[in-house]
C-alpha cells in the first residue's frame, strides 16, 4: 500500500543555487529538484557526498537507485509563497608574479545572485510503501541555507487510470517510461529539466484533491 505525505519547507535563510546564468546574473528558480531533496533529507545512503568527493562527477544513478528498492520517491518541490532578493558581489582580479612585482592594474569583477528570500515556502510529496520519518531541519543550496520541514500524512489514496493533469513539477525521466505524456511546460534546470502543468495518460493516485502519477521511480536511461 502506498502512503503519500504532503511535505512543506520554510526557508530560514536565503536560498541560492545557479539554475541559470544570464551574463553576470546567477538566477535561482523557485523550484527544488527532487535529486537535491533526496540529498538534503538524508535519504541517500552515502557519506561520501557529505565529507569527501574524489572527483566532481555526479553519481545520481548510484545514489538514488537504492530508493526504488525501498519504495521511496520524492517529487520536486514548487514554491507556494516566495519572494526574491538580489545580491551584488564583487572581487578583485589579483595577479601574482614570481618576482613579486607590484600589480599594475586592479580590475574588479562583479556579479549578481538572485536568491529566494527567507520565509519562502515550498511544497512536495513523498510516496512510500512504509512509514517514514523525515528530519525537521535541513540544509539547502550552495550556502547550506537552513530550512524547516513539516510533514502531513494524506488520506488513503485511490488508484485510478485515465487522462489527468498534474500542476506540480515532475521529473520527466521518472514518468515518461510508464505514462503517456501529452503536453507540458518545461522548467530548464540542471541536471534534468522538469515539467509543469503536465497532461498525462495512465495510472494515478487521487487523494485530498491531489492527482499524482503512480509507479514513479528514479530512472536514468
Amino acid at each position: 500500500m502506498t502512503i503519500i505525505y504532503r511535505c512543506k519547507i520554510e526557508l530560514h535563510d536565503s536560498l541560492y543555487y545557479a539554475t541559470r546564468e544570464i551574463g553576470r546574473l546567477y538566477e535561482t528558480e523557485a523550484i527544488l529538484h527532487n535529486y537535491a531533496l533526496c540529498y538534503a533529507l538524508g535519504l541517500v545512503n552515502s557519506d561520501s557526498y557529505r565529507y569527501f568527493c574524489r572527483e566532481q562527477v555526479p553519481q545520481y544513478e548510484e545514489h538514488l537507485t537504492p530508493l526504488n528498492k525501498q519504495g521511496i520517491y520524492l517529487t520536486p518541490a514548487r514554491a507556494t509563497s516566495y519572494a526574491a532578493v538580489l545580491n551584488t558581489w564583487k572581487y578583485a582580479n589579483n595577479n601574482y608574479h614570481v618576482e613579486m612585482e607590484k600589480t599594475q592594474k586592479n580590475i574588479p569583477s562583479f556579479g549578481r545572485a538572485k536568491e529566494i528570500a527567507p520565509e519562502s515556502e515550498f511544497e512536495f510529496f513523498l510516496l512510500t510503501e512504509k512509514n517514514l520519518k523525515l528530519p525537521h531541519w535541513i540544509r539547502l543550496g550552495k550556502w547550506l541555507s537552513k530550512a524547516e520541514v513539516t510533514v502531513t500524512e494524506l488520506n488513503k489514496p485511490q488508484l485510478k487510470e485515465g487522462l489527468f493533469t498534474v500542476s506540480y513539477p515532475l521529473n520527466p525521466l521518472d514518468v515518461m517510461f510508464t505514462h503517456q505524456v501529452i503536453s507540458y511546460d518545461v522548467v530548464n534546470m540542471p541536471p534534468v529539466s522538469l515539467i509543469l502543468n503536465t497532461k498525462i495518460q495512465g495510472e494515478y493516485y487521487q487523494v485530498d484533491g491531489v492527482q499524482l502519477p503512480a509507479r514513479m521511480k528514479y530512472r536514468f536511461s
